[in-house]
């Protein structure tokens, strides 16, 4: 896995929702210059909402170049670019149905852990020009991944996420993003979720009624 792209929002986009005007950093575009990666954020990125985004568990935001054609088809209209998807980094070869949750990776001269997918909201819906990329997001099962830093450094283009080391409980990335959705939670899933000392304290709460 490689990283293509890396990108930033330098100034948050300002549009009105539901009546009230209200700002987002997910207008992310490319820069050639290298990000650093803090314990809570994205050096230099504008984050709005700090409740739902950066922070310890979602500090900085992975998603696959491998993904870009399915959309750009999609979506033949848009003016594409990376970061289309609010991405910090765009990477060559990522695949959510192969990394665990909890893996270790060096990226740069960073530590991250993988820590959980990304759930698409209506900011997303703001950047593509309709809510209906929230389903089809949902649909798709390839929602990227947050990563945890471990330690904090610096990441450019062409540096690669070199594993080291995978994570004994063998909950993908993908595999927590369907639990998320799914009405019905599969025991011997919620049980790997549950019992993986990676994921966010605050998600086990949430899946704690299915028990």
């Amino acid at each position: 896995m490689k990283i293509i792209s890396t990108n930033i929002c330098n100034e948050p986009k300002t549009f009105v929702w539901n009546g009230k005007e209200e700002q987002t950093g997910i207008f992310k575009y490319p820069t050639k210059e290298k990000l650093f990666l803090t314990k809570s954020d994205v050096q230099r990125d504008s984050i709005i909402d700090r409740v739902h985004h950066g922070g310890e568990n979602k500090a900085c935001y992975l998603f696959s170049e491998d993904q870009y054609p399915f959309w750009k088809k999609k979506y033949p209209n848009h003016d594409w670019n990376w970061g289309m998807f609010g991405e910090n980094l765009t990477v060559e070869g990522l695949d959510e149905s192969k990394i665990r949750v909890g893996n270790i990776y060096k990226l740069g001269n960073a530590l991250v852990q993988v820590s959980q997918p990304r759930e698409p909201c209506y900011k997303l819906g703001i950047r593509f020009g309709t809510q209906e990329i929230l389903k089809q997001f949902i649909d798709q099962n390839h929602p990227g991944t947050y990563v945890k830093i471990l330690e904090e450094g610096e990441v450019g283009i062409g540096d690669e996420l070199q594993l080291i080391q995978l994570s004994e409980n063998t909950l993908t990335v993908q595999e927590f993003y369907e639990l998320m959705f799914l009405k019905e939670k599969p025991k011997e899933l919620l049980q790997r979720f549950m019992e993986n000392p990676a994921v966010p304290q605050y998600k086990k709460d949430r899946m704690q009624k299915y028990l």
